[in-house]
């Protein structure tokens, strides 16, 4: 089978395609036939070697697929049923504890890989209706807006959500906002994007390269009163911003750090005189996913794909990524029979 490799120290000129063995389950494993996966920041600095791990990591924390073998003590799943990854396979349910927090793809092999056999309790199943390459889209992106909005944020209808950019956090934060009943207001640099995140249903859009202090545009469109919840995405270069556009009482999901790890200012005093509630947010256990699919199978929501990579073509999926060409998310192509 057909295998994605990265070997130290990264880079996207060390992901290597090899040929390797199928995996045989084990007694308590499935065998999945992977389709697809899909494409994360996460995914990005591994990669690039800034996530420094094992040589030769099989990467890619997505997966969509069929089971196609199970152990002889497999109980929850049968062959021929179609399922998705946990990003953190071990962490079932419960508040996070540091033993459960092994990352596919980064500290474990991932679903770069033709085949993968894995524990029957590391997989959910995948929304009813969804295609398997919609389905890649959820495990790491799906999954941290669910949780930014619901587990932690408790949105309600009725109220302003603040999204960053066009990534795919962000894309899943505007759709499940909007089907809930919330307001959304968006950044962009892209007029072009700016007017798709329009026809998805953003009620207010702003170029944050037009207005770098945006957050002050955020108070102007409401009514000087802030936003309930911000998506933050965008790390030490877009925080101020955001604290200054959340609202008295707000929450702020930090959840990246596409414009890097530091603050350049100090901004403490604010955060304490607004009365903002801060949480950091790296995905969610097995059981918010699984609430999340089954919102899902009532909703109308479908993910956005702007572009498909074949798994060969990996390096060029991730520069794609690089120079910030897509909407939403990017798919990669495995098995495609």
């Amino acid at each position: 089978m057909k295998q994605i490799q990265l070997a130290s120290p990264g880079g996207l000129g060390n992901l290597q395609l090899v040929e390797t063995d199928k995996p045989k389950p084990t007694a308590d494993q499935i065998l999945i036939k992977v389709s697809s996966s899909s494409l994360n920041y996460h995914d990005l600095l591994v990669a690039q070697g800034q996530i420094p791990t094992e040589d030769g990591r099989v990467i890619l924390s997505d997966c969509a697929g069929e089971v196609v073998e199970i152990g002889s003590a497999v109980t929850k799943w049968e062959v021929g049923d179609i399922v998705m990854s946990s990003c953190y396979p071990h962490w079932i349910e419960g508040a996070p504890e540091y033993q459960l927090l092994s990352f596919i793809g980064d500290n474990e092999d991932g679903y770069s890989t033709e085949y993968m056999a894995i524990s029957e309790k590391s997989v959910t199943r995948i929304p009813n209706g969804w295609t398997r390459p919609e389905a890649a889209t959820l495990p790491c992106a799906g999954l941290t807006a669910w949780r930014a909005l619901v587990d932690e944020g408790r949105l309600q209808s009725g109220e302003t959500v603040l999204v960053q950019g066009t990534g795919g956090v962000s894309i899943f934060a505007l759709q499940l906002a909007k089907s809930m009943g919330a307001k959304v207001i968006a950044t962009s640099s892209s007029a072009e994007k700016m007017e798709r995140l329009k026809a998805l249903g953003a009620d207010e859009v702003i170029n944050y390269k037009e207005e770098p202090q945006w957050g002050k545009a955020v108070l102007a469109k409401t009514a000087g009163l802030g936003v309930d919840h911000v998506i933050e995405v965008g790390g030490g270069g877009t925080f101020g911003e955001s604290v200054r556009a959340a609202k008295l009482g707000g929450h702020i999901a930090l959840i990246g750090v596409l414009s890097g790890p530091a603050v350049s200012q100090i901004i403490l005093p604010r955060i304490f005189m607004k009365q903002l509630r801060m949480s950091g947010i790296a995905m969610a256990n097995q059981q918010s996913q699984i609430a999340m699919v089954e919102y899902l199978d009532r909703s109308s929501i479908r993910p956005i794909i702007s572009d498909t990579f074949d798994l060969a073509d990996i390096a060029s999926a991730f520069q794609h990524q690089i120079d910030n060409k897509h909407f939403g998310k990017i798919s990669i192509l495995i098995n495609n029979d």
